[in-house]
């Protein structure tokens, strides 16, 4: 088991790489657009795959995908570290929607895939 938690973890990290390169090439800019997506993709994953949990999916779907994958792909410390860099800059305003963007959209997020699972 520890074993497939840390190949979901790197396989996480990874699609998280690809998917912030992804969106800052797609979209330059100053705001972290890439992270902002990745975690709120990431929570609704995790929002989802705990409704399945909760359903009665087995808990190795919850290590493996949950603690695995979405632990890898999901980053907090990176969106502190882009806020604290874009106050650092000046730059306020983005530094604070960043900061409640990320708290909002991504509990909004992962209360969608927990419903999207429960009742879809």
């Amino acid at each position: 088991m520890i074993l497939l938690v840390a190949l979901a973890g790197g396989a996480g990290a990874a699609a998280r790489f690809a998917l912030d390169g992804a969106v800052r090439d797609r979209w330059p800019s100053e705001f972290p657009w890439g992270i902002l997506v990745v975690n709120v993709l990431g929570s609704f994953l995790l929002g989802f795959l705990t409704g399945l949990v909760l359903d009665g999916a087995g808990d190795a779907w919850r290590l493996v995908l949950g603690v695995g994958f979405c632990g890898g792909f999901t980053t907090f410390s990176t969106a502190m570290t882009d806020t604290v860099r874009l106050a650092r800059r000046g730059s306020v305003r983005p530094a604070l929607l960043n900061l409640a963007g990320t708290l909002a959209l991504t509990g909004l997020a992962a209360a969608f895939g927990l419903g999207l699972a429960v009742l879809g």
